[in-house]
């Protein structure tokens, strides 16, 4: 599943269509995880004037409305020549003046909808805040955490915690700072917390000047892959030496998802209890 860096490297890839009038809008699947709605053909002679990511949406504003555009499992956009052949997959075409923009999900786990009230309120007002903003900091991570006795790898995917924090990024982050993905979230120290914060910002910047992620067919939509996936230490090398101290890589899974660790840089830490615990008192 594309992830919050290639969200944000498709949307910048979507640039060039800034300023372009639509003259065509083709639907050859409306089943996405939505429907389609009926009346996309509103978006013809209105011109796109912009373009922005809230979680791992990409929000395109028109002049008379705005679309909400989600990449769900396998979805692409591609930005194409009226004149090149459509692939199997193609559910969505918007043709602009000298260039056509297509959106290709073999999954159809996507989705493509008009951002309104409904729409806002189910789908973006219960998100936490994004993870490269100032409102992701060690004090509003510290008190998300402090009662959450779920695994910290759980807890920090959690998109009503910190938005587009998926599996690759999280199971990096973790592995560079020698937590756990199992440790409870509300085990975490404070100076632990300090750390993830700026460890997470650190790995999602440095994927999304590196391009994202092709781990299987993704690209942006110039056709580009991302590279990320060559630096990482942990995902996916579950079976490999642990680069850090030779130990091989374990995987369990958390949340149905699986996490990839180190079992001696990553070692479980379980809360220790209560130093003193309340006698029991025993009837007579």
């Amino acid at each position: 599943m594309p992830e919050l860096p290639e969200v944000e490297t498709t949307k910048t890839s979507l640039l060039p269509l800034l300023n372009q009038k639509v003259l065509s809008v083709q639907v050859n699947n409306s089943s996405l995880r939505w429907p389609i709605p009926n009346d996309v053909n509103q978006l013809v002679g209105q011109r796109l004037i912009g373009l922005t990511r809230r979680s791992k949406y990409i929000l395109a504003q028109f002049e008379n409305a705005t679309m909400l555009w989600h990449l769900g499992m396998s979805g692409s956009f591609r930005l194409s020549d009226s004149r090149d052949a459509l692939r199997k997959h193609d559910h969505f075409i918007i043709q602009f003046d000298d260039i056509q923009l297509r959106y290709h999900d073999p999954r159809r786990f996507g989705c493509i909808l008009w951002l309104d009230d409904h729409a806002q309120s189910k789908l973006l007002d219960t998100l936490g805040p994004e993870p490269l903003s100032e409102s992701f900091n060690a004090d509003y991570l510290e008190q998300k955490f402090k009662n959450k006795s779920v695994a910290v790898k759980v807890a920090i995917m959690d998109n009503h915690i910190v938005v587009g924090v998926g599996n690759i990024y999280a199971t990096e982050s973790l592995f560079n700072l020698g937590i756990h993905p199992a440790q409870p979230a509300s085990s975490l120290t404070r100076s632990q917390i300090e750390k993830f914060v700026i460890e997470i910002k650190r790995i999602l910047k440095q994927a999304i000047d590196l391009g994202g992620s092709t781990l299987r067919d993704y690209t942006n939509a110039m056709g580009e892959n991302g590279y990320f996936q060559q630096t990482l230490l942990a995902y996916g090398r579950a079976g490999e030496m642990c680069i850090n101290c030779e130990t091989t890589l374990e995987n369990i899974k958390l949340g149905q998802r699986a996490s990839v660790f180190c079992p001696e840089c990553q070692p479980l830490k379980r809360p220790q209890a209560s130093k003193n615990p309340v006698s029991k008192v025993k009837s007579k």
